[in-house]
């Protein structure tokens, strides 16, 4: 039987209780809209004059024109994910009767922001180290455009595809993809001999597990924990289909749950987009944006002590290779990240000159925050690769002591600190690119969500379920830094209490959920690496 005569046969009552998707928003809530939506561009382009301004690197109409499009592109994937991946958030509440249709969007909306605004920034740097290392230190180049351009579009393009086929897909697995993509393209491009940088394909497996790991994780523990719901809170009501008014109680639990998914994802995919438009600033504006203006002159004395330390570990493992100087210590230490092959004693020396040429550039000039304009690229780009090195030493297979490891580990996250921060604008400027995308075009996902994974209407207690386990997640995926799809995540959640409820699945429908899912890396892989083909010749 098809799925068309499946959705035939159900109950007169079951399509009676459908919400309705298509009431039109008044015309104030239109205007609110297109309010939030200038006050956001106007408050990034205030952020931006007052940084530049602030250092004394005012931007030339061709850097703005460019930054303005670039600008413009990860904001817009942004949007895109919020329409996209937050309708699974608001599915629930929706064919629940919870909430009206426009106002769960709305509420969905809200926090969506606000999760925004008070995440970490650790997943938005979890994903920058996916990228290829010579096109991050390089991001201000016509390759390193030509890769941020790449790779969102052809995010956007996937996201968009499916979305309008009613699929639910992962706009996270989407741009992992995308990346992959320009990173094996970057290294297919490298000229015959010269050691270029694919993909990190270690750091590219634990985001993958994480990817591939979720919509299981999803589909089982929501299944447990509806199956836990009968049994140890036995109301019929939470069971059935919704008939007439929604108790209070239950409304309120589904609607907190609601509340959680859009305030996870908001934290988590909101990040992703946050570290892309700092690599853009940073190739736009590198005074600005490449280090940690923020940092306090008395966090100096500490920076510098924890480098001499690290120096002497790194010297200690330098088994006699000569020394080198600053400069072939950036060479070399390059190369060595490009192929991997770190557990070298000249290695261990380069980062020893390194290390001691950041720390004497930093006593020099007071502080990180006070470093001039015509030191901050090399600045940064020697933190950044003293960073990556001491992030893969132990996956290069180099064997240190406890006590010297946890030196390396605190010397790393002050590298860190000093080069990985996100302006307050960037946060509300993403934050409403994807508040603002979740209250558009939410009707076809939703539809899928809501009808189209299970044979029968989805239950009160499917609903909070699904949620539950997507909102506990998610939060703990970004507690750990690590991006997972959240409509991997609460779809799978649906199909897992459809299943344990014995409510049928839809063949048809998990069908192409599946193949979206299998098709989205290969997809986002050849059309980021055709585009980033395409731009670095013409850029």
């Amino acid at each position: 039987m098809s799925d068309l005569a499946l959705n035939d046969a159900r109950p007169a009552a079951q399509a009676a209780a459908k919400p309705d998707l298509h009431k039109k928003p008044h015309v104030s809530m239109v205007a609110v809209f297109l309010l939030f939506l200038v006050s956001g561009i106007g408050y990034a382009a205030y952020g931006i004059f007052t940084d530049t301004q602030s250092v004394g690197e005012p931007l030339a109409i061709s850097a703005l024109l460019l930054l303005g499009v670039a600008l413009m592109i990860a904001l817009g994937f942004e949007f895109v994910n919020g329409f996209h991946d937050t309708a699974n958030a608001v599915a629930t509440v929706i064919y629940t009767h919870s909430l009206p249709p426009l106002t769960a969007v709305i509420w969905s909306g809200v926090f969506n922001f606000l999760g925004v605004l008070v995440s970490t920034g650790a997943v938005a740097y979890s994903v920058i180290t996916l990228l290829p290392v010579d096109l991050i230190l390089q991001v201000g180049s016509a390759a390193g455009y030509a890769m941020i351009f790449a790779l969102l579009i052809a995010a956007i393009i996937w996201n968009l595809a499916t979305w309008s086929m009613g699929i639910p897909n992962s706009s996270s697995h989407c741009l992992i993809g995308s990346i992959m993509g320009v990173g094996l393209t970057n290294e297919l491009l490298a000229p015959a001999g010269q050691a270029t940088s694919g993909v990190d394909w270690t750091q590219a497996m634990s985001v993958g597990k994480a990817l591939l790991f979720s919509p299981v994780v999803g589909f089982a523990l929501s299944a447990l924990l509806l199956l836990l719901l009968k049994a140890v809170v036995p109301v019929p009501k939470l069971y059935q289909e919704p008939k007439g008014k929604t108790p209070w109680w239950i409304r309120g639990i589904l609607i907190l749950t609601c509340t959680g998914v859009s305030f996870a994802h908001g934290g988590n995919d909101g990040q992703k987009g946050m570290g892309l438009i700092m690599l853009i600033l940073i190739g736009v504006a590198p005074t600005a944006y490449a280090l940690n203006r923020t940092m306090p002159d008395s966090s100096t004395p500490a920076f510098v002590d924890i480098t001499s330390k690290a120096k002497w570990v790194f010297a200690a493992h330098a088994q006699g290779a000569q020394q080198v100087s600053p400069n072939d210590a950036r060479g070399l230490i390059g190369t060595a990240l490009k192929t991997r092959n770190l557990n070298r004693p000249d290695v261990f020396a380069a980062l020893a000159s390194l290390s001691d040429e950041v720390a004497n550039g930093v006593k020099s000039y007071g502080s990180i925050s006070r470093v001039p304009a015509a030191a901050t690229a090399n600045m940064r780009n020697d933190m950044y690769l003293a960073a990556d090195a001491i992030r893969l030493l132990p996956e290069a297979g180099a064997k240190l002591e406890p006590g010297d490891a946890a030196i390396l580990k605190n010397y790393r996250t002050s590298l860190e600190d000093g080069t990985r921060f996100i302006p307050t604008w960037v946060k509300v400027s993403v934050a409403i690119a994807l508040g603002l995308g979740t209250m558009v075009g939410w009707r076809r996902i939703v539809v899928t969500v809501g009808e189209r994974i299970g044979k029968q209407h989805l239950t009160y207690a499917q609903g909070a379920s699904a949620e539950l386990v997507a909102a506990g997640t998610i939060l703990g995926a970004e507690f750990y830094g690590m991006p997972v799809s959240t409509t991997h995540i609460l779809s799978s959640g649906v199909a897992g209490t459809m299943a344990a409820n014995g409510s049928g699945l839809q063949t048809g429908t998990i069908r192409n959920i599946v193949l979206a899912w299998v098709l989205t890396l290969p997809a986002a892989m050849l059309i980021a690496g055709l585009l980033y083909m395409m731009f670095h010749a013409v850029i």
